[in-house]
């Protein structure tokens, strides 16, 4: 089990964080639910129920995916098991990851896939759970590793892969604080499919077995936008008369950003009065404070929350919504892509690179640094040191449609060049399975 000292941190914790979700459940009643799921005691499962028969053929796959990024990433195998057959449990510590579940596999029953919050990480709360859904395998997707879960999966012999891994330098620094905690967090792990060789190096110096880590790329390679993607794109240019207008997306951005955004696009649009700037924050709970920006700058107010659409004579567009971030890219005639301004590591610049749509990013790439760097060289993406570089990429492509749409090709080519990780990393968790299943 992890050191004493982790263990009473988490039973200091735990009274703080379930006052704090039962306060908000008092103006928010679906709140009572994350109690339940997140603290116990747990409700019947149906895919606990499913699998009580003598046979254990039903036991889940459990898949753990933090937030929307990872939960987007993991689309992929989640199908592949259900398409298989098995019975999967998802679990995510955000409400923007659950969300976002619900959205993707919301079709299928809950004897099928169920989604609920992952537990606290601790053993008085973790065992009942693990014995009421006895899974098979578990996956974790990228680096979301919890000390005392990790360890009573060892205790009962539940394999634990980590899958699409990827780990900064600054994250890996964090985790060497820490050798009593890493160390057999990630020596408890089966199998870890590490997206490069500095994330497999890092892993492999905190305390991961060498023979367990192997280097698959990574799963946003293989991201495929939603099959009904070009029929909404059809229809909103339609409906929003977009064929004569240049849309430019600012995607997954935090605070200063939209303000930097805002001073810049006003000197823009005064040169190119056709565009349109869409605005797409990355937490949710920013929407409002972002709305009251757009409406203190002097520009009239549409909110995708609340229905608008964008007309002729709209400049600025709030996507204040969850799950749409693909549509606003394919819309798009390019991107800025957030968190790279701001001090948080910059997100992931493949939805647009996918789609075509080159991307501009600010000096903060940590959290995607091999990425970025490969995407730049390959010439579908730019990296600038500040807002003004944003204004003058964004006006060079505005200015040069054979420039822009080069840029765009070069990033779809990039993309098409290193797909593959899904295949890879298919086959170690199939692997998985038939040890777990006596299979050879």
């Amino acid at each position: 089990m992890p050191p004493l000292w982790y263990r009473l941190l988490i039973v200091l914790l735990v009274p703080l964080y379930r006052l704090r979700l039962w306060m908000r459940s008092r103006h928010e009643p679906d709140y009572l639910s994350e109690l339940s799921e997140r603290f116990g005691p747990f409700a019947p499962s149906h895919i606990a129920l499913s699998h009580m028969a003598p046979t254990d053929s039903q036991r889940p796959v459990w898949v753990h995916a933090v937030s929307v990024g990872e939960t987007n990433a993991a689309q992929p195998v989640i199908q592949w098991l259900v398409d298989q057959g098995y019975p999967v449990l998802v679990s995510n510590p955000t409400r923007p990851g659950k969300a976002r579940v619900r959205q993707l596999f919301g079709k299928y029953p809950p004897s099928q896939l169920e989604s609920l919050f992952l537990p606290v990480d601790r053993e008085a709360v973790l065992r009942p759970f693990i014995e009421q859904f006895q899974p098979r395998l578990v996956l974790l997707i990228e680096t979301e590793l919890w000390p005392t879960l990790l360890a009573l999966l060892n205790q009962q012999g539940i394999p634990a892969m980590l899958l699409n891994a990827r780990l900064s330098e600054k994250s890996a620094a964090g985790y060497a604080r820490f050798p009593s905690l890493t160390r057999p967090m990630l020596a408890a792990l089966n199998r870890i499919a590490a997206q490069d060789e500095e994330t497999a190096r890092r892993l492999i110096a905190l305390g991961a077995r060498p023979d367990t880590v192997i280097v698959t790329g990574s799963l946003k390679f293989d991201l495929q936008p939603p099959p009904d993607l070009p029929e909404q794109v059809i229809q909103l240019r339609q409906q929003w008369a977009l064929s004569g207008r240049r849309v430019l997306v600012a995607g997954s951005t935090h605070e200063p950003e939209e303000n930097q955004l805002l001073n810049i696009f006003k000197a823009l649009h005064e040169r190119f009065p056709d565009v349109v700037l869409v605005l797409v924050p990355r937490h949710p709970e920013r929407f409002g404070s972002v709305a009251a920006l757009i409406t203190e700058k002097g520009w009239p107010l549409a909110r995708r929350s609340r229905g608008d659409a964008i007309r002729p004579d709209t400049p600025l567009y709030l996507a204040d919504s969850m799950g749409e971030l693909w549509l606003w890219y394919a819309l798009s005639q390019m991107a800025f892509v957030g968190g790279s301004l701001a001090p948080t590591g910059g997100h992931n610049p493949l939805e647009p690179a996918r789609l075509g749509v080159p991307v501009v990013m600010g000096p903060n790439t940590q959290n995607f640094a091999s990425i970025v760097a490969a995407l730049e060289a390959s010439g579908g993406l730019v990296q600038v040191t500040e807002v003004s570089g944003v204004y003058a990429q964004w006006a060079a492509w505005l200015q040069d449609e054979s420039q822009r749409v080069s840029a765009g090709k070069a990033g779809q080519h990039f993309m098409q060049a290193n797909q593959g990780a899904l295949q890879r990393q298919l086959a170690l968790v199939e692997h998985g399975l038939n040890l777990v299943d006596g299979s050879p």
